[in-house]
């Protein structure tokens, strides 16, 4: 993993390149807090409600989860790797997501935490079990931080093929037949979220999780007003972890975008990308390669409309890389693929999106015309 060389415009770090400003200006703001509260360790899972969890669990099958398990009102969600569950979905009226629930590194980070909030530490009803606390971010977000009792075994992975490279081929009198099947999911990668109090909201994760920044993306015209986009990362010191494991962007509303679990290779995202086709799904985008992250994606609409994303090859970085800089725009969302959708945007107009623009102009956020502007005119650069 290469180090950076640290901050100023001549810096040279591991952001260079495609859509990427080659680092923090003078002045501007840091990617990581002094002090925080603690360092949690990784995305446990994410809490979603639904009405019909038998449908739920068709389509989680379907894309690739396995059941680690099963009540009448709550259905918890696995990957094949060894550790906590990836999600659970409980009955409810309506769909909506809830939050997402972050692991601590040690038990003891569930008192520090309890002492701030001025909450208290409970049982977790997880398969394998633990203790957690319960938080609230600026957003309104139900945070929790778990720490978990037992890790879930690990089942049977989807093997990476064979490739052969050009002068240095491995494969002879051997053909490929990826089965078209369900990708395997191996684990939960990262969740994005869209608020109105974009800064409070990143402070809070700084702060308090002890998260830090992979990259900040700024709007056209507008960088000397901050951000408006951040992937952020655990901070587990020289070991390498992923390239963010939360997003957070500014928006008019407060809500979940999507997730992102990872899968083997490019061939598990394609053939469970055909699998999925032809059992009706909807493909948001994909499939292509990011940049910020660098990972191989496919972004699907479950029965819900909730987006979920295939991922595979996304970038690890260790605490010594320090944040990029780069201009938010629709083309500098891949380095190759089809057109970002109008989908994957949220750029379909609709009256209750309407509502949520006039709503957060209204409202104490951080959201004013100019940034609105800012924003549709990234969407469409």
């Amino acid at each position: 993993m290469p180090e950076t060389r640290i901050t100023g415009a001549g810096a040279e770090t591991a952001h260079q390149g495609l859509h990427s400003a080659q680092g923090a200006l003078r002045g501007e703001r840091p990617g990581r807090s002094r002090d925080p509260v603690i360092k949690v360790a990784d995305l446990a899972w994410l809490e979603f409600e639904k009405p019909d969890l038998d449908r739920a669990e068709v389509f989680a099958r379907d894309f690739g989860f396995f059941v680690a398990a099963r009540a009448p009102d709550t259905l918890w969600l696995r990957g094949t790797f060894a550790g906590p569950p990836c999600m659970v979905i409980r009955r409810g009226r309506a769909s909506r997501f809830i939050g997402p629930a972050f692991r601590a590194a040690e038990r003891a980070d569930l008192d520090r935490l309890a002492r701030l909030a001025g909450s208290g530490i409970r049982d977790v009803d997880a398969p394998g079990g633990g203790t957690v606390v319960d938080l609230l971010d600026p957003s309104g977000f139900p945070v929790r931080v778990v720490h978990c009792a037992e890790e879930l075994p690990a089942l049977p992975e989807q093997r990476p093929l064979t490739l052969n490279f050009g002068a240095r081929p491995s494969r002879a009198n051997a053909a490929q037949r990826p089965a078209r099947e369900p990708s395997r999911l191996q684990r939960l990668g990262h969740v994005v979220l869209e608020t109105g109090v974009f800064t409070r909201a990143l402070d809070w994760y700084l702060d308090t999780l002890g998260m830090i920044v992979s990259d900040f993306l700024f709007l056209d015209g507008q960088r000397e007003r901050g951000p408006t986009m951040a992937f952020i990362r655990c901070d587990q010191g020289s070991r390498a972890v992923d390239h963010h494991t939360l997003a957070l962007h500014l928006g008019p509303g407060t809500g979940y975008v999507h997730s992102a679990y990872q899968v083997t290779d490019l061939d598990a995202i394609a053939a469970g990308g055909e699998y999925l086709a032809e059992r009706g799904y909807r493909r948001s985008w994909g499939i292509g390669r990011h940049i910020q992250g660098s990972q191989l994606f496919d972004y699907w609409r479950d029965p819900d409309r909730f987006m979920l994303e295939h991922y595979a090859d996304g970038d690890l970085f260790s605490h010594d890389i320090e944040p990029g800089w780069a201009p938010m725009s629709a083309s500098g969302l891949a380095q190759w693929g089809p057109p970002v959708t109008r989908d994957f945007l949220g750029a379909d107009p609709s009256p209750a999106r309407l509502r949520e623009v006039l709503r957060a102009l209204r409202g104490d956020n951080e959201l004013d015309p100019a940034r609105l502007l800012g924003l549709m005119k990234a969407m469409t650069s």
